[in-house]
């Protein structure tokens, strides 16, 4: 047996010859730091790839047309990251034409999967990840550029897509319907919450939420990047509209990169940090991301469409009482532990903020039912699921 755990080819010469042969290249285009969802979603599945090297002949990763032999680099200093992609520079005198048959020479017997909608021109088939249909269902809440390249690009992926795979029943319905895709031909397989996401007592925190201003059970937390979809907005105007003693007992905290900020929420924002019951951290490091979760006395995620709404599940593992929207895959994800609501419904937004923070019987039975939902969704079940799709083609 030869295994590379961290090199860009595992192989095993001792497989049991009655199961399939996987040789699996897994496209790295995501990896960019910091990560965003779909990033952490092929980091998880690269890390535990590599741990679950057993069930694979052979594994290698693919990004922007090259190959990659550690991904881990991509996450690396400028420097680091340079030397992981320095490219094999082809003679001026071999087209484009030439090199892309080279690749698909070397991806013969593989299967090929993306997690990040497309495949690249060099593949004539594969496994694609579709995380949701928002540029097609609210293109008005996606930049231009981002609308012209699945305008331009998306049909071909489909067209040589073997399979799908989508993070939730919710997105697999949808596209089902949209495409009409055959039900066969798409999997949905839900995420995970990584380990760092968990329930902590006061003092294991207490350092990191200091430097915020902050103490366990004294806030309430959003994770989101602040775009229209999200509907900031709308959970700003509900939490502003609380008893003031209540916003003042427990402040709003939310954390993420600004995204589309618009000139009405950022009004919104700067309102409320003058009156002392919001307080916007903008990106948060996600060393420190968990322990922000574990000290909240609630966590509100009124977004009204996801793909999977990971926030949801990690705060729900790290034991934090939820509220989310009832549409899309919010449900679903939430696992009847999370109190819903119409986002765009003010009263029932409002009450429902108010329920999450106040009604301690209710609390109780969504942090165990919570606990419960979220140790059932684990990366590592989430890559030996993709796997097994992924064999299916071997």
């Amino acid at each position: 047996m030869v295994c590379a755990v961290r090199g860009s080819v595992v192989r095993h010469a001792d497989l049991d010859a009655g199961e399939p042969r996987l040789k699996l290249i897994l496209a790295v285009d995501a990896l960019v730091p910091p990560l965003t969802g779909i990033g952490r979603y092929a980091w998880e599945l690269a890390s535990h790839y590599q741990i679950l090297h057993n069930d694979l002949d052979s594994m290698r990763f693919f990004f922007a047309g090259q190959w990659v032999g550690d991904p881990a680099a991509l996450l690396q200093p400028p420097d680091a990251r340079r030397l992981a992609l320095k490219r094999k520079r082809w003679p001026v005198r071999y087209p484009k034409s030439w090199r892309q048959w080279r690749l698909r020479r070397e991806m013969r017997g593989h299967v090929f999967h993306s997690p990040n909608y497309f495949l690249p021109e060099s593949v004539d088939s594969g496994i694609v990840t579709v995380h949701d249909l928002s540029v097609f269902k609210y293109p008005e809440m996606h930049p231009a550029a981002r609308i012209k390249h699945f305008e331009s690009g998306f049909a071909s992926t489909l067209a040589r897509a073997a399979h799908l795979i989508t993070d939730s029943e919710a997105t697999r319905s949808e596209v089902i319907d949209y495409f009409g895709w055959s039900p066969e031909r798409i999997t949905a397989i839900a995420l995970g919450a990584q380990p760092e996401f968990r329930r902590r007592d006061a003092s294991e925190i207490a350092v990191a939420l200091s430097g915020y201003g902050l103490v366990q059970g004294g806030y309430s937390l959003c994770v989101s990047t602040l775009e229209p979809r999200k509907r900031i907005d709308r959970l700003l105007a509900a939490y502003l509209d609380l008893p003031p003693s209540l916003r003042a007992r427990y402040p709003l905290v939310l954390a993420g990169s600004t995204g589309w900020l618009s000139d009405v929420l950022r009004d919104q924002i700067e309102r409320g940090e003058r009156e002392g019951w919001l307080r916007y951290l903008g990106f948060v490091d996600e060393t420190l991301l968990p322990l922000l979760y574990s000290g909240a006395r609630a966590f509100l995620f009124p977004s009204i469409y996801e793909g999977f709404g990971l926030p949801v599940l990690e705060a729900m593992a790290s034991g934090v009482p939820t509220l989310t929207s009832n549409s899309s895959s919010l449900p679903e994800v939430a696992g009847g532990a999370a109190w819903l609501v119409e986002p765009d419904d003010h009263d029932l937004l409002r009450d429902g903020i108010q329920q999450v923070l106040c009604d301690d019987s209710w609390r109780e039975a969504a942090i165990t039912r919570g606990l419960q939902v979220a140790s059932a969704s684990t990366w590592e079940r989430c890559a030996k699921r993709t796997l097994d799709v992924c064999r299916r083609f071997a």
